[in-house]
């Protein structure tokens, strides 16, 4: 079985390229950097993992992902090599992309940009204590669907 699941900050705005057949396909470039589980010396580290995603999730990509962004994306895992010009074996790793989600909101993403002078103008958002934002009236059990 080949299956990734991954939990990362994009990089940089994806890169979209398209087919040239007679109905092109859009194509999705772009690296998620993916947190590590341990530190070393209490410090993070990061691996960077390339990650291509075809058609409709391709077109997704390119409208709606921004650098930075948290997204969580399944898929699976390809090697490919080739010999370069000098006769070199090449080889590249990459996750090919299945399916990819939001994993904080808008407003979280803008504010945390906004921080960062990346975004101007982002709207205010309040959170409450353990970072969650206020949703209004309070759900009581009873309301609950199971």
């Amino acid at each position: 079985m080949n299956k990734v699941i991954l939990l990362g900050r994009l990089t940089r705005d994806p890169e979209i390229r398209y087919t040239q057949s007679a109905e092109p396909t859009a194509i999705a470039r772009y690296t998620l950097a993916v947190n590590r589980r341990f530190k070393k010396d209490n410090e993070t580290d990061a691996d960077f993992i390339f990650c291509t995603v075809f058609g409709k999730g391709a077109e997704f990509a390119e409208r709606y992902l921004k650098k930075g962004m948290q997204i969580g994306v399944t898929g699976r895992i390809q090697v490919r090599n080739w010999e370069d010009q000098n006769g070199q074996r090449r080889w590249s790793t990459e996750v090919i992309v299945e399916e990819q989600e939001f994993t904080e909101s808008k407003a979280a993403f803008e504010n945390r940009m906004a921080g960062s002078g990346s975004i101007s103008n982002a709207p205010a958002f309040e959170e409450e204590p353990g970072g969650f934002a206020p949703i209004g009236e309070p759900i009581e059990d009873d309301d609950l669907p199971f």
